[in-house]
């Protein structure tokens, strides 16, 4: 007896027509069947935004007959997500792979990224859901040493599935397939961007600022993303989007709250 082909839902934050989510797509073809909603723009660092004070659209991009169906669309990679849940798909997908990003989502830059936010939107749908991330920041990146990788995960995620509430955060270093020492599950790491603000002056007289600044990791632990990656390591790292500080309702039930 066959078993059924997982259904598979893709986007990301970098667009539709990036490089990262065409390689993605040709990946999650060989698993199962794929849906692909992204956004039809660039809408990095965009968080956890949606929108709500203007319409959305929907473009179907592919044809009758093509293997994968795919539709652009005009809001964040979370509003992706939702019209896909809730307007595309006629049941909820097995799986949720978001990405691949050129870039980093490593340590605090899975606060400001778009392409885990969709991730976690699936997440909160009861969806397992997975973010790729490769540090190659370069439109024309190779994404190819990680393409067996990126199955291999989304594989072991559907045949072992994921706790509830748990989003998998997965960053690959910028080497070649042969050099990349093996997968490490770890913990993210303490670090922050130093950030400043380039400020000029337009034509007109009015004032504007380029953001800039530095990453500073300040972890100097053998068990995070930061320290996986630098040494040649696939980081594997479960976020949540329950964001209590369980660690902290004890001490401050100690405060004088009701006198």
């Amino acid at each position: 007896m066959n078993r059924k082909k997982p259904l598979i839902l893709v986007t990301n934050d970098d667009g539709v027509t990036a490089p990262g989510i065409k390689a993605l797509i040709s990946v999650m073809a060989e698993i199962g069947d794929v849906i692909v909603v992204a956004p039809d723009k660039p809408q990095s660092a965009m968080g956890h935004a949606i929108t709500i004070n203007s319409t959305l659209y929907l473009n179907k991009l592919s044809k009758e007959g093509d293997s994968v169906t795919q539709y652009s669309c005009s809001g964040t990679p979370v509003d992706c997500v939702k019209l896909a849940t809730n307007e595309i798909l006629k049941q909820k997908p097995d799986l949720c792979v978001s990405g691949i990003n050129h870039g980093s989502n490593s340590s605090i830059n899975v606060i400001y990224s778009g392409t885990m936010s969709a991730a976690v939107e699936a997440g909160i749908e009861g969806i397992p859901a997975i973010g790729f991330s490769l540090l190659d920041y370069n439109w024309e990146a190779d994404f190819s040493p990680i393409l067996p990788f990126v199955k291999k995960i989304a594989l072991e995620t559907l045949e072992k599935g994921l706790p509830c509430g748990v989003i998998l955060n997965v960053n690959f270093p910028k080497l070649a397939q042969e050099e990349i020492k093996g997968i490490k599950v770890c913990r993210q790491a303490k670090a922050q961007w130093v950030e400043k603000f380039d400020k000029r002056t337009n034509p007109f007289g009015k004032d504007y600022y380029w953001l800039s600044g530095e990453f500073v990791n300040q972890d100097k632990g053998e068990d995070t993303d930061e320290w996986a990656l630098g040494q040649g390591y696939i980081s594997v790292v479960p976020v949540q989007f329950d964001l209590t500080a369980h660690h902290a309702i004890q001490p401050l039930n100690t405060w004088n709250w009701n006198e």
